[in-house]
């Protein structure tokens, strides 16, 4: 957690330090639908005892200047340990998970966002009766922020921390509360 901390520090510090074009273009009336819908992704990797690859593509619409929703898909490679109570026999699970979000991002600052998310996956974890895996749907509620970096005419890169407040650890494909992103818009 306080390397992230640090890293959020850093790269705001840098960020400050740089001065830019601001990326998008004001909303308003005449402003048309291609200029106000975005696409663009998620991406994270997480190696080692606990494996996970999410590729997450989202498309957005601005609604007003500083305020966009929109939808996403996601599918996720898991690679974890699960240890069964009865015993405590371990076994290593893995499998695909996938899904969709809906989100709302609202511009804070010119480069800077609170974002929050609902989302849901259907994955592979331990079964309540502990005698092997089932797979089901697992809700994610996540609030947070981030910063948003722009590139080219209309892209961004974009760098998100979320907390996931409906963070199961038994059944989550995530191996945390804290969920870092990073990706990009256009």
């Amino acid at each position: 957690m306080r390397r992230i901390l640090i890293l959020f520090v850093f790269v705001s510090i840098v960020h400050i330090g740089h001065s830019q074009v601001y990326f998008e273009e004001p909303v308003d009336s005449t402003t048309s639908v291609n200029d106000r819908v975005y696409f663009g992704g998620n991406f994270a990797l997480n190696f080692g005892t606990f494996t996970f690859v999410d590729i997450s593509p989202l498309a957005g619409y601005m609604l007003t200047e500083g305020f966009s929703m929109g939808v996403g898909g996601s599918y996720s490679y898991v690679s974890r340990e699960l240890i069964f109570v009865p015993g405590f026999r371990r076994i290593r699970v893995n499998n695909s998970a996938y899904g969709g979000r809906i989100f709302a991002r609202h511009n804070v600052l010119e480069d800077y966002f609170a974002h929050v998310e609902y989302e849901s996956i259907n994955t592979e974890f331990l079964s309540p009766t502990g005698d092997g895996t089932v797979r089901g749907w697992v809700p994610g509620f996540f609030v947070g922020g981030g910063l948003t970096r722009g590139i080219f005419s209309k892209g961004a890169a974009n760098f998100t921390v979320l907390l996931n407040l409906l963070h199961d650890q038994a059944r989550s494909p995530y191996g945390s509360a804290l969920v870092i992103r990073g990706g990009f818009t256009f």
